[in-house]
């Protein structure tokens, strides 16, 4: 595999881990992101709360799950208080719902912090991952494996490769920050 074509599949990577830990942000929206990973000691076993039931938004300020073991359902509820994630559940007969607080300024201020400091980090890491891909080609260059106008123009390719992806970050992190300070 070529290193501009390897670099570009590391940065994809780096922009979906950066996508996934947005999702687990709380906007003072329900989304499914928000309680999905959380593990509920299901039979001795860690399992995703996806796994054991299912989680639907019935409007935009409500997580209802539905679970499809009834002795599973304290089970749920504890793992929910257990996880800190700032939501409390109600048990209705078959069904849990939670309902999402509004956030104050002072909060979504905070968590747009938090926000800008994950992507942040992605670029942190995307950079990172140009740096490995140049090393690699100048030690290519080193050992006269390319020229060094092939050297040069790889080099040229992975910068432009980088400026892509950190330009999608920017935006991702803007989407999610302007998400986030709507009131």
């Amino acid at each position: 595999m070529d290193i501009q074509q390897d670099t570009k599949a590391k940065m994809e990577k780096a922009v979906a881990g950066l996508k996934a830990d947005l999702s687990k942000l709380r906007t003072g929206r329900a989304s499914p992101a928000l309680i999905e990973h959380i593990k509920v000691d299901y039979y001795g076993t860690p399992t995703p709360l996806s796994q054991v039931g299912q989680i639907s938004i019935p409007d935009p300020r409500t997580l209802q799950i539905a679970s499809w073991d009834q002795a599973a359902i304290p089970l749920i509820q504890k793992a929910i208080i257990a996880s800190n994630v700032g939501l409390t559940p109600n048990i209705d007969g078959k069904i849990i719902r939670m309902s999402v607080p509004a956030l104050t300024e002072d909060r979504r201020k905070e968590i747009a912090k938090t926000v800008k400091k994950i992507g942040e980090d992605c670029k942190v890491a995307i950079r990172n991952l140009r740096r490995d891909a140049n090393e690699v080609v100048k030690a290519q260059e080193k050992e006269k494996v390319l020229s060094e106008d092939q050297s040069k123009k790889l080099q040229e390719q992975v910068q432009k490769v980088t400026d892509q992806y950190t330009n999608e970050v920017d935006k991702i992190v803007d989407t999610k920050t302007k998400d986030v300070m709507t009131v």
